[in-house]
């Protein structure tokens, strides 16, 4: 008998066709699982769709869409042990690439097939459940500015572009971050919090090791005081990331905790996993193996060489 799933499925994400997208995920799915396919709309929110299906009895769920439909199941599951396969179909697919999974359809679909799972953290942000990241400051006013109908268009340009648009209007922000042993005040730009990060979210990569599975959460604060120095960072931290070195600019500065309460003056926007939630202050937990997922098979390393056990061996070297 096959396992039950629901496929929750966002027409309206990424630049593809949506309905052959569908139609190779059930091809590619359906021989080996009982598909059950919600569409969402407007009127549909994915994570009460995930809810809806948990009740109908289904054995995982299984999200089609970009990065906010993506997260927004992983919410309704938090906590439940009920595995989340992700088909990433985003404008940048961060919860992905973030986790380490498959971008393509063909190879999401083989993951799932497979079955093998892992658990990962998550992380609760002002009551709200969070996977990836919150962004205070300049991320969050890049998400602003990048429309859905710009997305839509551009792709990843739009994200780029709203960004050199907000280099041009930095701001820093006065912040007190509370920990359970200090406080620490210090002038910022931008303010991340991340429970997991792909390399391109460089404002969360001051330590260029993020870990999705350790019950910590990764701060990083970037404080440029001027556009020059802005670029000069980002282009810092996003090859220090690559090289997965710290980064040693003095802009820059990281620490890890399981929680953080962060107050901004003046209040500036939060991002919550590619949504604006709201403004500051936000406080933030990490859970605990809080999301199981459906993870690529790891192959086994095979031995190059195995002669040992033969009759009559004899090796000799040669000089």
């Amino acid at each position: 008998m096959k396992p039950k799933a629901c496929l929750i499925f966002n027409p309206v994400a990424g630049q593809g066709n949506a309905e052959q997208d569908l139609e190779e995920i059930k091809s590619l799915l359906s021989p080996a699982i009982d598909l059950d396919v919600v569409i969402t709309t407007a009127d549909c929110e994915p994570g009460q769709l995930a809810t809806d299906a948990i009740s109908r009895g289904a054995a995982s769920i299984l999200a089609s869409g970009g990065d906010g439909t993506l997260s927004a199941v992983a919410a309704a599951l938090m906590g439940t042990n009920i595995p989340l396969g992700v088909i990433s179909r985003g404008t940048a697919n961060a919860f992905a690439n973030a986790l380490n999974l498959p971008t393509t359809i063909p190879e999401a679909c083989e993951s799932i097939v497979a079955g093998q799972t892992q658990v990962v953290d998550m992380a609760v942000c002002n009551g709200l459940p969070m996977v990836l990241l919150a962004g205070i400051g300049f991320e969050a006013e890049t998400v602003d500015l990048a429309d859905r109908d710009a997305k839509n268009r551009l792709g990843m340009l739009a994200y780029i572009l709203a960004g050199l648009k907000q280099v041009g209007n930095l701001n820093q922000f006065e912040v007190e971050i509370e920990l359970e042993d200090k406080i620490i005040a210090v002038s910022a730009a931008a303010i991340t919090i991340a429970n997991a990060a792909p390399a391109t979210s460089i404002l969360a990569q001051g330590s260029a090791g993020v870990v999705f599975d350790d019950g910590m959460l990764d701060l990083t604060i970037v404080a440029p005081t001027t556009p020059l120095i802005a670029i000069a960072t980002a282009f810092d931290l996003l090859s220090s990331t690559l090289r997965g070195m710290a980064s040693q600019r003095e802009e820059v500065g990281f620490l890890r905790s399981n929680r953080f309460k962060i107050t901004t003056t003046p209040p500036q926007k939060v991002v919550l996993d590619g949504e604006i939630i709201g403004m500051t202050p936000i406080e933030i937990e990490c859970i605990p193996g809080g999301l199981t997922i459906f993870v690529p098979q790891i192959e086994e390393l095979q031995p190059l060489e195995k002669l040992a056990g033969l009759p009559n061996l004899k090796i000799e070297m040669k000089t």
